[in-house]
């Protein structure tokens, strides 16, 4: 569980950060598969900015909880 908590945080710790800059137009990628007329992001986001900065929130807080636990369990066990 404490793995899986690590892994989920990390990957939505980078994922929120990938849409957290392009919702502040510092980093531009182009769609990768679209079913329908896909156009990308032109300029700044606001929206995607909150959902990044909120995304990586959520994911410190997954590697920050996950970690601590894996320390307490250690040092008790010694």
């Amino acid at each position: 569980m404490k793995k899986a908590a690590l892994v989920s945080g990390v990957i939505s710790a980078m994922l929120g950060g990938l849409w957290l800059l392009q919702g502040l137009g510092l980093a531009h990628v182009r769609p990768i598969l679209c079913f329908a007329d896909c156009a990308p992001i032109q300029g700044a986001s606001l929206t995607w900015a909150i959902v990044g900065f909120l995304m990586v929130t959520v994911g410190v807080i997954a590697i920050f909880f996950s970690v601590k636990r894996r320390a307490a369990a250690t040092t008790q066990f010694r």
